[in-house]
């Protein structure tokens, strides 16, 4: 497992990977991976156990968790080459059950959550010591499945979840305030019950320890603040990277720009 201050190299490997993927591929949805890759990077690093469970509940984020489970060993060079080609396992959402990472499929964004619940809830009945992670967009707030999931994971006072909230504040048609304002998410989070911190998505110091610390005894949600794009100038805060592929010259210099 490598130390938090090996993080900064990781993710920097991870971030040329990611955007040399999807450039073969000729695919978008790179600002949402981005935004959320150091996110994963901390809990497939640092965090989950074997016994542990993630559901990726934004799944068009797949090239993000594909890359963090290549940086972390879990995934090889030959099937990461493989994304969105013919016969591939690594499909723009995830497939599920092929991979012990990737235990459902995620193609329509909203359900996750409670997928992530049932994976919780489970566990204890079970007497199993399994923590479950599960990493959702600000935009998928805007659907009514994620307050129920809510709903019963408070009731069940699953302190075993964790949902991770990927805040950077764009969506496919603009921003989530433009599209279907919420205000303060985090006060509306709360009023259910559950123990609520707000962080910096892109410290993986601050991201492991709220993820480290022990439980109050109630489901945990950690509202990360995220920049969509994160380290590609041309891409942060732009919501047409919700879409876009990279032309040649745009990968050469977003590679640069990421250190590689």
């Amino acid at each position: 497992m490598p130390q938090i201050e090996d993080l900064v190299s990781l993710a920097r490997r991870a971030r040329a990977r990611l955007l040399k993927m999807h450039f073969e591929a000729k695919v978008g949805h790179l600002g949402g991976n981005l935004s959320c890759l150091d996110a994963l990077l901390v809990l497939h690093a640092r965090i989950l156990r074997p016994q542990d469970a993630f559901v990726l509940s934004k799944g068009h984020a797949a090239g993000a968790l594909y890359t963090a489970l290549w940086a972390t060993g879990r995934l090889d060079e030959a099937e990461l080459s493989s994304f969105h080609q013919d016969g591939t396992r690594l499909a723009g959402h995830p497939m599920a059950g092929w991979h012990p990472g990737i235990p459902f499929g995620t193609g329509s964004l909203g359900h996750g959550l409670s997928q992530a619940a049932g994976l919780a809830l489970a566990a204890r009945l079970q007497g199993q010591d399994q923590r479950v992670a599960c990493l959702l967009s600000d935009g998928e707030w805007q659907e009514g499945s994620n307050w129920e999931a809510l709903i019963f994971a408070a009731h069940h006072r699953l302190d075993n979840l964790c949902a991770l909230i990927d805040m950077n504040g764009l969506q496919g048609f603009g921003s989530t305030e433009e599209v279907a304002s919420m205000g303060d998410l985090g006060a509306r989070l709360r009023g259910f019950n559950v123990d609520v911190q707000e962080l910096d998505g892109h410290d993986h110091a601050a991201m492991e320890a709220a993820l480290a610390r022990p439980s109050d005894g109630r489901p945990r949600v950690l509202l990360l603040r995220t920049v969509k794009g994160k380290g590609v100038s041309f891409m942060q805060g732009r919501m047409e990277w919700h879409y876009l592929p990279l032309d040649a010259s745009q990968y050469a210099q977003a590679l640069a720009e990421v250190g590689a």
